[in-house]
């Protein structure tokens, strides 16, 4: 797994990738994608989406993945996994996600994207799977043992990956080890059987993580998560029921007052201002002051993006057309993709 100096290397790449990317946006293809396990919130919107959405009107080949088949990694059941899928697409679309430029697909309607799993699993040494650091940390936050499909998430994104050719991926730093990964398997193969892969590079921003109103991670098993889909009303009760603490000045502390301070951060992503320019602001007016505050912040940022998905919601039609037209999108890339690969290996009978 990379160590100091390969962090070093792949923010190099990245700095790099971001000059070409703005020069020569055709040249790159960028894959990203989302678990259907439940909507997506503030902090997917601010870690991800919105740059996902750059990259398209930049002018980059896109592919947004439903990673369904993920879901069973670390769960035992798939239920609500199809009106999860709908409501991610649904969420896509509303944040200005656009189908003619942006492939969205899901992985369980694909098979070649996931044949690829057998060629990718032969370069990989157990050894190489179990040091993987996210793997270790998904399964102690599941609580549940090793799964095989657990083991070898990092083979199936590699193929998410590769089946498009893709050059771009954009991530936070915890997700590095799955891209370094994918970049190994894609070496190995073409120097095992001829080229056929690019060597993706991890795509970093200076995006901080958005925690939740209590100042932990934001998750939905947390509820310290506000939805894109929530209506006005959902957000100022949810944002009325977080903890902050009795001190009556607001002052931006995360280490001491994470409940405040996460109310804070908020406020500044969705206003474009600084948490401490907003707690000086609010100074003695308290929490009340601060959480109406955040409100009015949040619901005046989402409004218009709500107001698509609300438009969008009375057309499941269209949602399910967009997906479905992804779906066969993604099939002849994956099918020539694979095509390519069988021809690699001597395997064309």
């Amino acid at each position: 797994m990379p160590n100091e100096g390969s962090f070093q290397e792949a923010q190099r790449r990245s700095d790099e990738a971001w000059r070409d990317l703005r020069e020569h946006p055709e040249r790159h293809v960028m894959l990203s994608g989302d678990r259907p396990t439940g909507r997506l919130h503030l902090g997917h919107y601010f870690g991800t989406e919105a740059q996902r959405v750059e990259l398209q009107d930049m002018g980059a080949t896109c592919y947004i993945l439903v990673a369904d088949y993920q879901v069973i990694t670390d769960r035992d059941t798939t239920e609500h996994i199809r009106e999860n899928t709908c409501n991610m697409v649904l969420d896509y679309l509303a944040i200005g996600i656009d189908p003619a430029k942006t492939t969205i697909f899901a992985h369980s309607q694909v098979p070649a994207l996931n044949q690829l799993m057998l060629p990718f699993l032969s370069l990989v040494t157990e050894a190489e799977l179990l040091r993987n650091p996210t793997v270790k940390s998904e399964q102690e936050a599941s609580g549940h043992a090793l799964t095989g499909l657990l083991l070898t998430y990092p083979v199936h994104q590699a193929c998410d990956i590769l089946f498009c050719k893709g050059t771009l991926v954009p991530v936070g730093m915890d997700q590095l080890p799955h891209i370094e990964q994918t970049r190994q398997i894609a070496h190995r193969f073409n120097r095992r059987f001829g080229e056929v892969f690019p060597e993706p590079v991890a795509l970093l921003s200076d995006v901080k993580l958005l925690p939740g109103l209590d100042g932990r991670k934001m998750s939905k098993s947390y509820g310290n998560a506000i939805d894109i889909s929530m209506t006005a009303e959902e957000t100022a009760k949810l944002i009325r029921k977080s903890r902050t603490d009795s001190e009556r000045k607001i002052t931006f502390d995360p280490e001491n007052r994470p409940g405040v301070s996460a109310l804070l951060t908020t406020a500044a992503i969705c206003s474009g201002r600084s948490p401490e320019e907003i707690a000086d602001e609010i100074g003695d007016a308290g929490a009340g002051a601060l959480k109406a505050y955040v409100t009015e912040a949040v619901n005046a940022f989402f409004a218009p993006i709500r107001e698509r998905r609300a438009e969008l919601e009375r057309d499941m039609d269209y949602v399910r057309d967009v997906l479905h037209e992804g779906n066969a999108k993604a099939n002849r890339v994956a099918d020539e993709t694979l095509g390519q690969v069988l021809e690699a290996m001597g395997m064309v009978y």
